[in-house]
């Protein structure tokens, strides 16, 4: 009996997070060009996107609905604690992970692809280029390290889009809003999003690198490709955030009393 397909597939990404790994950290460190170029790149094109959504969602969601439940109850001046959950610990960073997938994970498997079926990839290794070491692993390293600061700015805009929401929407309070929410925010909340967000970044461009170097089939495979890495992205994504959440909140226990 034959390993199964999905098996080899994660046994391939494994390997390439490896190899990207070793490509970093070991010299010449000519990736670092490459890496201010992309992480550029991801801020520009991921980011707006990420703060309209964002933010809409803070209005909305955790805003006005977690608002009117506590209006019901005359403690609007409480919905600042809501935006921890919501926005900080998980929201925010899963908004983060689906648009930078959605986004910079495609371009980054449509260009891989692209250059793999016209054999430019092929070229460069004949050439002594290694199209891991100076296209893959810079991009995958950006797309962890920048996910940190999109991650931070969407926490900003989610919590002023609960904040107009509670105050412009509903009547609240601007001190009670803000005495909830830091109230319930503790410095586990923000180092434990930043860590989940890089978690993502890393897996994105990994995954999302594994199917550009594997397209194959001229430029429908390439679309296959693309298609592939977003569903792998979210499936992943789903994955790691049910089991972070479950460790976090077994890890800090006290996280879980809304103050």
């Amino acid at each position: 009996m034959g390993i199964p397909l999905t098996v080899r597939r994660l046994g391939a990404m494994a390997s390439l997070l490896v190899t990207c790994a070793a490509s970093l950290g070991t010299p010449p460190f000519r990736w670092r060009g490459e890496f201010a170029r992309q992480s550029a790149t991801i801020v520009r094109t991921s980011l707006p996107a990420i703060a309209l959504s964002i933010a809409a969602w803070g209005f909305s969601g955790p805003g006005l609905q977690a608002g009117n439940f506590l209006v019901t109850f005359g403690s609007i001046d409480r919905a600042g604690g809501f935006m921890v959950v919501a926005i900080i610990r998980e929201f925010g960073t899963f908004v983060t992970a689906t648009v930078v997938a959605g986004v910079v994970g495609t371009m980054l498997t449509a260009e891989l692809g692209a250059r793999k079926v016209r054999g430019e990839l092929d070229a460069l290794e004949v050439l002594g280029v290694d199209p891991i070491r100076e296209i893959v692993a810079p991009r995958v390293a950006a797309m962890t390290v920048t996910m940190i600061g999109l991650d931070l700015l969407a926490l900003v805009f989610g919590v002023a889009g609960g904040y107009v929401a509670t105050v412009g929407v509903l009547g609240g309070t601007t001190g009670g809003f803000f005495t909830s929410f830091f109230a319930n925010t503790t410095f586990a909340d923000l180092l434990a999003s930043v860590i989940k967000v890089a978690i993502f970044g890393l897996l994105i461009g990994v995954i999302c690198g594994y199917y550009g170097l594997t397209a194959s089939g001229g430029p429908a495979g390439v679309g296959r490709a693309v298609n592939k890495a977003v569903v792998a992205c979210l499936i992943a994504i789903f994955f790691v955030n049910i089991v972070y959440t479950q460790w976090f909140l077994a890890l800090f226990p006290d996280v879980s009393v809304f103050r």
